[in-house]
């Protein structure tokens, strides 16, 4: 079996993390090719220029990519200008290849379904993809996310068309609207893993309070 097959079989949280560390070392490779195709990083640091209205992230801006991985999202937050990046995922092995890109301010050893030790109102951008699946980061990160945001601030993410209804994500989103703390500006079918025709749904939010 694929390590992309035994991620999506909701392995429970320790093995997730044992997985992730054996797979660091050929993640990119991967999904990288034709059978899997990764598109969403490269959707996501387009989807951040479009929402900011820019073609060039400013580089003061203080992002967080939540559920980072290898580094993938950072690599291309960073070839478009972004210079204040920091990241956390569960996974050391993932965490050791990112580090190898350069491109992280600070990388850490986080759990997303507990309460992060970041300040309130700390980032402009935070992105989370690849995240937001069956057996990993359940709605309960969208809060925080909210929470260590900058008002005027925005999220990115990904969250698999399989669980977006079902596993409470979309529910999640909608009460947040209606307690005045978002503003959705998007939530649409994007291309994730193209080559395996996988779907999933981007979503993108700004904080209002």
């Amino acid at each position: 079996m694929s390590y992309v097959s035994k991620i999506n079989a909701d392995p429970g949280p320790e093995e997730l993390r044992r997985l992730y560390d054996q797979w660091a070392a050929t993640y990119h490779e991967d999904l990288t090719g034709d059978s899997q195709n990764y598109v969403a990083p490269a959707i996501t640091a387009q989807a951040v220029l479009k929402t900011l209205g820019t073609d060039h992230i400013d580089p003061d801006l203080e992002i967080l990519d939540a559920g980072c991985g290898t580094g993938w999202v950072g690599t291309k937050l960073a070839q478009v200008g972004a210079k204040r990046i920091d990241g956390n995922d569960i996974s050391p092995g993932m965490l050791k290849v990112a580090r190898e890109t350069g491109v992280y301010r600070h990388l850490n050893t986080v759990d997303l379904t507990k309460p992060l030790s970041v300040p309130t109102g700390t980032y402009d951008v935070v992105t989370c993809i690849g995240t937001f699946l069956l057996g990993h980061v359940g709605p309960e990160a969208l809060p925080e996310f909210v929470r260590i945001l900058k008002t005027g601030g925005i999220v990115v993410a990904t969250v698999r068309d399989n669980v977006w209804e079902a596993k409470g994500y979309k529910a999640t989103i909608d009460k947040l609207v209606q307690e005045g703390k978002i503003k959705l500006i998007s939530a649409q079918i994007s291309d994730y893993r193209k080559g395996a025709n996988i779907e999933a749904f981007l979503v993108i939010f700004s904080k209002i309070a």
